[in-house]
């Protein structure tokens, strides 16, 4: 089945249309409205991005997407969850903060915030998937509550992903810690000796003491490690690393299935938007925001996250490589983008899985507004 994702440029310099009308009119024409039932509480599922981060979709843009949903009968808010590893939004308290420095307040979205999971990540439920690695997801309570939802990705690389888009922003997005722990497991990283500095900026960010150390080396207790990544991400010598081999293709299997779970009860009930500005080579997780990897390209919009992951792909793809920006190589147009900032990833292995499950198709016809 070919599903239909809307794609809308940006930028065009024709002084007719700005943005804010553009993100307008591809809600309307891409039926996201049909999603929405009067009187549903309607999630808008996005990215507050980290302290630091300042690359997330624009709160001036999330809000041409409220309006929408309450155009069409819906009563709006703005959700995450809380994260796995420490930093500004490990808690409620600290992610709502962060999201109204951010600019995410009532005054700017004209919709109120919720932390999907509770104050610390205790509100969930378990959705029965049976599939390959879960027959069962966990997923956050409000979430599960919310009648309708609209999800709203920024397209950017990622280090143990690939690349994150509408199918990440629902898997690790909609769950709890629990849930994120879960699909995690098995991705134990290796630390090489030689590249260490030994400057503990690793041990500083686990949120498990799992590494501990300084001056004289670090060590990793396995047992405590969850497998969050942000050893990684943080190294500044890039001295840890992961067995991609063995544990990249689980990964992204559980992943996708946590995906399926989070919308497995919505069905006909769930619209997506990607936003393809600022595509840089890291999560919004983390609290810095590098050059993009690409120009500016548009915002898609589709009923299907499966297909519209594969859109944003392939688009950002077949972008020429932003000069200084951190790919070590793919810098031609057609080439991995995504592989060429991190060479042992294949972010098109949730599209491929995501089709396999039932999350949506994978075959998709591209129609410009």
């Amino acid at each position: 089945m070919t599903s239909r994702v809307y794609f809308a440029r940006i930028g065009l310099g024709n002084g007719r249309e700005n943005t804010i009308t553009r993100i307008r009119r591809l809600f309307d024409t891409a039926g996201l409205a049909s999603c929405i039932e009067e009187g549903d509480l309607t999630a808008v599922k996005l990215h507050f991005g980290e302290e630091g981060c300042d690359t997330f979709v624009s709160p001036v843009w999330v809000r041409q997407v409220v309006d929408r949903i309450r155009d069409a009968g819906g009563n709006p808010f703005l959700t995450d969850t809380n994260t796995l590893y420490s930093g500004q939004r490990d808690n409620t308290v600290d992610h709502i903060a962060t999201a109204l420095g951010h600019g995410f307040g009532y005054e700017v979205t004209g919709a109120p915030i919720v932390i999907a999971d509770g104050l610390h990540s205790q509100n969930w439920r378990e959705v029965g998937i049976d599939r390959k690695h879960f027959a069962k997801v966990k997923i956050a309570g409000d979430i599960l509550d919310a009648e309708s939802m609209i999800v709203v990705s920024h397209v950017k690389g990622h280090g143990m992903a690939g690349f994150g888009g509408a199918i990440k922003n629902l898997a690790m997005g909609c769950a709890p810690a629990a849930g994120k722990m879960d699909q995690h497991q098995g991705l134990v990283p290796i630390i090489e000796a030689g590249a260490c500095a030994e400057c503990a900026t690793c041990a500083r960010v686990c949120p498990t003491g799992a590494l501990e150390g300084g001056p004289g080396g670090i060590t990793l207790t396995t047992t405590r490690c969850i497998g969050c990544g942000e050893c990684m991400t943080v190294c500044p010598n890039g001295a840890i690393d992961f067995n991609w081999k063995e544990g990249l293709v689980p990964f992204m299997e559980m992943m996708t299935e946590y995906a399926l779970g989070a919308v497995k009860d919505k069905a006909g009930r769930v619209g997506y938007i990607n936003v393809l500005t600022n595509i840089t080579p890291d999560c919004d997780c983390c609290p810095w925001s590098d050059r993009p990897i690409v120009p500016d390209i548009g915002i898609l919009a589709s009923t299907d996250p499966v297909a519209i992951d594969a859109a944003s792909f392939d688009l950002v793809n077949a972008q020429p490589g932003m000069a200084e920006s951190r790919l070590l190589g793919n810098r031609e147009p057609g080439a991995d983008k995504f592989r060429g900032v991190n060479p042992y990833s294949d972010g098109m292995i949730q599209v491929r899985y995501g089709e396999e499950i039932g999350l949506g198709s994978a075959d998709y016809e591209l129609v410009e507004i």
